[in-house]
């Protein structure tokens, strides 16, 4: 192997076992009691330790989409693929400024930190009673964009947008209690006409496994 070679295989090596630890902690975070937000607020604060190791998380080896794949185009890359569909799972989201989302749920628990790049969440309320499953109405809550010291996390139930802001690709961590893949329950929400769809059948692209 060249130098070049040695450093990139040792680079990776670091990475996984930076990765396996933060996900042994906060597993070892969520089973010690009932979900909520203080518990939440705890496995975050992991992650963003996870997160002060940028030279472990770089551009080079977590590249955002080319140019000519348009605004808004975005890379997820699974961070712990081996841990199957039945654990928690770690992405980290490449994506170029102008990226949106419609407003939508997860179905459980999740939580967002940065390691480079601006994402605005936008939180809404459910103001209807949801007894039409195919149509919500919601109000804007609040915002926050999640940037490198500022972090956000959902219960179950939340609802948020995305919107990629600034002028550099994002490089942040999202974490689920299960893989998005198999989140098949997840609904989306127009925010214009109220309408209500599958959010992973019309909305979800697939991830990159990175060993």
């Amino acid at each position: 192997m060249t130098t070049s070679q040695n450093d990139t295989t040792a680079i990776a090596a670091q990475r996984r076992i930076a990765v396996d630890q933060a996900l042994a902690d906060i597993r070892a975070i969520a089973a010690a009691q009932a979900l909520d937000r203080a518990v939440l607020a705890r496995i975050t604060a992991r992650l963003e330790k996870l997160a002060t190791n940028a030279a472990l998380f770089t551009r080079e080896d977590f590249p955002p989409p080319a140019a000519s794949e348009g605004v808004g185009a975005s890379t997820r890359y699974r961070l712990n693929p081996g841990d199957g569909d039945d654990d928690v799972a770690l992405y980290l989201n490449s994506i170029n400024p102008g990226k949106t989302s419609i407003p939508h749920n997860h179905t459980t628990w999740a939580t967002i930190v940065a390691v480079e790049g601006q994402e605005e969440n936008r939180v809404y309320r459910r103001t209807d009673d949801g007894s039409d499953p195919a149509q919500a109405r919601l109000e804007l809550e609040r915002e926050v964009t999640v940037q490198p010291g500022t972090s956000i996390a959902f219960l179950p139930e939340d609802l948020h947008s995305i919107h990629v802001i600034g002028d550099r690709p994002t490089l942040h961590f999202h974490l689920y209690g299960q893989p998005l893949e198999t989140l098949s329950r997840r609904i989306g929400v127009n925010l214009e006409t109220g309408a209500i769809v599958n959010y992973n059948a019309t909305q979800l692209q697939p991830s990159k496994a990175v060993a």
